[in-house]
């Protein structure tokens, strides 16, 4: 038997084939990131970032305008329910009510900014935003109402911004094209409504009482079941029963903004108690999902 012995130039070649590659040293690789968990990170970024916000946003406002004419010819067509209206609203002059964040300007900046810096709201750094004066509008609103301006009809915002803030909200308004002059109305919190509640609470009702006595109200629009009627109390059973009594109205006369990233469907699910740590916050909320669903 010949027996064939390899070149010392060929083993060199074929060791380094067979040679088995180290893996890479751990301190070679990109260190882990750890980032605190936000509630609010999905939400804000699904605003900010994805196309199906501005879609659902979009559809919003240009369905809302294809039924204004039917809103307008039909007398008897009113947005607010009797239990909030005073008086006839037959006769009366056509308006809109509307929320303003989230329904109409995007405070998603300052919500990005609490989750960059891990932070929670607080009063004195939505003041502060505010006189920014910085929010954009949502994508739809400014066609519809221009549409609402064409047919003489007035736009009153009802929002839970203070009457502090009224100048710089309508200075934003009027900054990205809404209208804020002789044909809107801004009722903020603390407005006083006589012989109703307490011109400081955040509820709604009695401005929106207020706003019918001058106004037949064709739409509300708002980003959550507050900015169209009471909710009392907030619990998830009471917000159930509302949507079973009224909810056809939506797509009507009433029309939701999306808003995953606050409201009071969140507290409502931790018995409204804000003195509770995020951490048990977190928990609760945790608890209400239903896997079975």
């Amino acid at each position: 038997m010949r027996i064939h012995l390899l070149s010392p130039l060929l083993i060199l070649l074929v060791l380094p084939a067979c040679r088995h590659t180290a893996p890479q040293a751990p301190q070679d690789r990109p260190a882990a990131v750890t980032v605190a968990a936000d509630d609010n990170l999905n939400a804000v970024l699904w605003m900010q970032a994805s196309a199906e916000y501005r879609a659902a946003a979009l559809q919003t406002w240009r369905a809302a305008t294809d039924r204004l004419d039917d809103a307008l010819a039909d007398p008897r067509w009113d947005a607010l329910l009797p239990a909030e209206r005073g008086n006839p609203a037959m006769g009366l002059p056509p308006a809109v009510i509307v929320d303003v964040d989230e329904t109409v300007l995007d405070n998603s900046p300052y919500q990005a900014r609490l989750v960059l810096d891990g932070g929670e709201y607080a009063s004195a750094t939505w003041a502060a935003w505010v006189d920014e004066r910085r929010a954009t509008p949502i994508p739809g609103v400014l066609a519809f109402a221009q549409a609402a301006q064409a047919r003489g009809v007035t736009i009153v915002y009802i929002s839970n911004r203070t009457e502090a803030m009224q100048d710089a909200t309508l200075d934003n308004l009027r900054a990205v094209g809404l209208p804020v002059a002789s044909d809107a109305v801004f009722l903020g919190k603390g407005t006083v409504v006589e012989g109703c509640a307490s011109a400081d609470s955040g509820d709604k009702a009695c401005r929106r009482r207020l706003a019918g006595r001058d106004y037949r109200v064709l739409f509300q629009f708002g980003d959550q079941l507050g900015d169209f009627t009471a909710v009392e109390p907030n619990t998830p059973d009471a917000r159930a029963a509302l949507m079973a009594t009224h909810g056809e109205w939506f797509g009507e006369r009433w029309w939701m903004l999306p808003n995953p990233s606050y409201g009071d469907w969140q507290p409502a699910v931790f018995d409204n108690d804000w003195g509770q740590s995020p951490q048990q916050r977190r928990e609760a909320k945790r608890r209400a999902l239903d896997p079975a669903r």
